[in-house]
């Protein structure tokens, strides 16, 4: 595994961050709206991160946007987050593209509605030749799903005879979804809850873990420059213990 995607190397350069973008039921309650409007709200929420996070030192932002648990939600409000993908897509993927953002789609393809998947597969194909900012969207996502469909696709490939040798820590990373990518700088969950909830789970072994009292739909630049800082003022020693400040002579 080359320095750029072990989890155990101090990041030079762009950070990565991840979000669990949550609070848009609680913002719609709290509203006395529906649900749907809490989550479209989140869609504004999440363009205005997106076009913060440069300007911000954020070189990589990672979305969870609908988990493998979120199917047992109301036929209705999966119904909903699934027309926000559509729009969302129809309305901004030419931008994206043109603002040289590169978008990834984590997660299952299988279970999708068969437009939502070939919607993903378009969004990666026509953003692939990008490379200023990288936006990755974990859709049908688990991360317990995810270390398993890694660890199934080693054992299948070496029943087939096109891999040898053990399943180690570098050959489970590189099946995962986010293989390729940076690692993980800082995981962030909004409005105050203080869990993963089955968000990156190996990708979060040497992460930092920032929790915001703020709902998604408020979110924006003030929120993110707060985890950045929150973030630079961490001691991130990797398992290590720092290095013994030298005497005054």
């Amino acid at each position: 595994m080359s320095a750029a995607s072990d989890p155990a190397t101090p990041p030079e350069g762009p950070l990565h961050v991840a979000i669990i973008m949550d609070g848009n039921g609680r913002w719609a309650a709290a509203r006395g709206l529906p649900r749907a409007v809490g989550h479209r709200e989140g869609v504004q929420a999440l363009k205005r991160t997106i076009e913060a996070a440069p300007k911000l030192g954020v070189g990589c932002l990672t979305v969870f946007g609908f988990s493998t648990e979120n199917w047992s939600r109301s036929a209705d409000e999966v119904s909903d987050l699934m027309g926000l993908v559509r729009s969302y897509v129809a309305s901004d993927l030419k931008r994206l593209e043109k603002a040289g953002v590169r978008l990834r789609v984590l997660g299952r393809r299988e279970g999708l509605p068969r437009d939502i998947a070939e919607i993903a597969d378009r969004a990666e194909t026509q953003t692939g030749h990008n490379s200023k900012f990288l936006l990755q969207v974990a859709f049908n996502y688990g991360g317990r799903a995810d270390i398993v469909d890694a660890a199934r696709a080693h054992v299948d490939a070496v029943l087939a005879g096109t891999a040898t040798g053990p399943l180690d820590e570098a050959t489970l990373g590189a099946g995962l979804a986010t293989a390729g990518g940076p690692p993980v700088d800082m995981i962030v969950r909004t409005s105050g809850e203080q869990r993963l909830s089955n968000f990156l789970l190996w990708e979060a072994a040497y992460a930092e873990l920032i929790y915001q009292d703020i709902l998604w739909p408020d979110y924006g630049p003030e929120g993110l420059a707060d985890a950045v800082a929150q973030f630079r003022d961490r001691d991130r020693r990797f398992g290590g213990r720092p290095a013994p400040a030298l005497a005054a002579g």
